[in-house]
């Protein structure tokens, strides 16, 4: 265990109510203390997601009243290990999600997790880079790859393909040799293209559940409802993963009506899924798509640009 010094304090993004982005202010809190099996991590860069949002917004979602620190996406160095770490050593770069929901944390100077929450950081990314991957490509992976088995010559539709989740879902569909069709409008097929989608339709001009079938995969976190219209486009026994972990439907139950099965998913910290993540980075086969980074002070300008849902990739706060 490293000597700390528990007086330390640091900068966060705290908020006492929810609401909208104005409600994120910083503050000065006591800087953690790593327990066992834990690390304590200089936070480089923080990535957001549209849980970030949700919860700074939104009553009734998975955490309990403010005030909290959001943020589940970390990239920076270890300044400290708890008692039994053996994975890391004080100064190692590493990247990783907090326990999703209930670790959050990353919109500070430094955070704690659990050692295996982390992966080292691939030396080929910065860490702007290292901080849009986990959570979002996390649950890309634990889609596509633990709960679809999505392999070599397969078909995948993935809905929202521009998106945090959706553009790291494309390459890691690729990278696992399937053939991928995703859904944006006109503006990103050009952009898709580019990372490897092999159709994309306009799901604004388009009925997606009329022009495709046959896919053995769908990725959605659009709605209860086009979930149910997408396990139409399933071959017999495809399976269909939304990332809507609560709704009104009953999928499971529609799915098996029509002879292929549908599956709630929950994104769950993973030491094996990044180090997978960080050995497609080091292949070259997985990239994150910055759409912008705003310094800690500026949170809540990062949110309000969240807030629109119209940026193309990730969003990322830096901690100078």
């Amino acid at each position: 265990m490293t000597e700390i010094d528990s007086a330390a304090t640091m900068r966060a993004i705290s908020q006492h109510v929810l609401g909208g982005p104005e409600v994120l202010t910083e503050v000065q809190l006591p800087q953690p203390v790593p327990g066992p099996g834990q690390i304590l991590v200089r936070v480089r860069a923080a990535g957001l997601n549209p849980t970030d949002w949700f919860h700074r917004a939104i009553p009734g979602l998975f955490l309990p009243e403010p005030p909290f620190v959001l943020g589940w996406d970390v990239s920076g160095e270890v300044a400290a290990v708890g008692i039994g770490v053996t994975l890391f050593r004080p100064g190692d770069e590493v990247f990783g999600m907090l326990p999703y929901p209930g670790g959050h944390g990353a919109c500070a100077e430094y955070t704690v997790g659990p050692a295996r929450a982390f992966a080292r950081k691939p030396a080929v990314l910065d860490h702007v880079q290292a901080a849009a991957i986990p959570l979002a490509a996390l649950t890309a992976w634990q889609a596509l790859v633990d709960v679809a088995a999505l392999g070599p010559g397969q078909r995948v539709l993935i809905h929202a393909a521009a998106g945090g989740v959706g553009h790291f879902a494309v390459q890691i569909a690729k990278a696992r040799g399937a053939y991928v069709i995703g859904t944006a409008s006109a503006p990103y097929h050009a952009f898709l293209h580019g990372i490897g989608a092999d159709e994309v339709i306009d799901y604004r001009s388009t009925d997606v559940a009329e022009a495709v079938s046959a896919v053995d995969v769908v990725l959605d976190s659009v709605d209860d409802d086009n979930s149910v219209r997408s396990l139409r486009t399933l071959r017999p026994g495809g399976r269909l993963v939304t990332l809507r972990a609560m709704g009104p439907r009953d999928l499971a139950t529609e799915a098996d009506a029509l002879g292929v099965r549908a599956v709630r998913m929950l994104v769950e910290h993973d030491r094996a899924g990044m180090a997978a993540l960080a050995g497609l980075v080091e292949a070259g086969t997985l990239r994150p798509t910055i759409a912008g980074t705003f310094p800690l002070s500026e949170a809540a300008k990062a949110h309000a640009l969240g807030d629109t849902g119209r940026t193309v990739g990730k969003l990322v706060l830096t901690v100078p």
